[in-house]
């Protein structure tokens, strides 16, 4: 289950929430504690925090094994509530340098409070047979973001007007990267993250299949274990990368973990 703050104050008040990012940290961090006590406890309990109060709380199902608790957020606040509740720590494509960063500052938060977490990936692929094809698709793709928020047709215009202004760290973030250069780490790609402010999962790696599995490996070196890929052009995209992407990706981090593995072990 993947929490998520939100990151800009003008959409949560459109949905009646008027408190402000510290608060709804503390919120979420309360929803996640409570949550794991309702999948877990065999026997009704009471809660009274600053957000939630409950009575008797309790639940006859129960999930069969586990609930991981996914949640994201570069903000102090956010590592701070991540390192302590989280079991997998969702992260932006941002470059290696700046993954390893967060990873060391997100793991020793963790280590804090006596836990180890988990971390995963989210990137957009852009492939093709060939590198300069891969290329070509990603400037395509560009030239529709362009023409869409010019206001083309009624629903870019829509969502561009739609829009609350996002104060997420995370955001800025990748915004910086972006104005910086567009392609970092050699296939890195911003091109649609400069567009959109930075907003959403926008960052892509471009190239060949082999070469975007390659990429997607360097991450899996710094400690990412899970990858959430999707795509611009859903449909298509998810059966190229069943294709060869995925199988590709999953043979890398299978031989990286042999090579890792105890001596007389599989």
């Amino acid at each position: 289950m993947h929490h998520i703050t939100g990151g800009s104050d003008t959409d949560q008040r459109r949905d009646g929430d008027f408190h402000g990012k510290e608060a709804r940290y503390r919120r979420t961090a309360e929803f996640i504690e409570v949550l794991r006590r309702t999948l877990t406890s065999g026997e009704p309990f009471d809660y009274e925090g600053e957000f939630y109060r409950f009575e008797g709380a309790f639940s006859s199902v129960k999930p069969h094994g586990e609930v991981p608790i996914f949640f994201g957020g570069q903000s102090d606040d956010a590592i701070r509530v991540g390192g302590r509740w989280a079991d997998v720590y969702a992260l932006w494509g941002e470059p290696l340098a700046q993954t390893r960063e967060r990873i060391e500052l997100i793991r020793a938060e963790a280590a804090r409070h006596g836990r180890d977490i988990a971390f995963s990936l989210s990137v957009r692929p852009i492939v093709a047979d060939t590198e300069e094809a891969a290329w070509d698709k990603a400037a395509a793709i560009r030239r529709a973001f362009e023409e869409n928020l010019a206001g083309g047709n009624g629903g870019a215009a829509g969502w561009r007007i739609g829009r609350g202004e996002n104060t997420a760290v995370g955001a800025k973030r990748l915004k910086d990267e972006a104005d910086e250069k567009l392609i970092h780490d050699e296939r890195l790609w911003f091109g649609v993250t400069q567009l959109t402010d930075g907003g959403g999962n926008s960052t892509a790696l471009v190239g060949t299949p082999q070469q975007v599995a390659d990429a997607l490996l360097k991450y899996y070196d710094l400690g990412i274990r899970t990858f959430l890929i999707r795509g611009f052009d859903p449909l298509q995209d998810v059966r190229d990368w069943g294709e060869e992407l995925v199988p590709l990706l999953r043979a890398g981090a299978a031989a990286r973990e042999r090579r890792l593995a105890p001596a007389g072990r599989g």
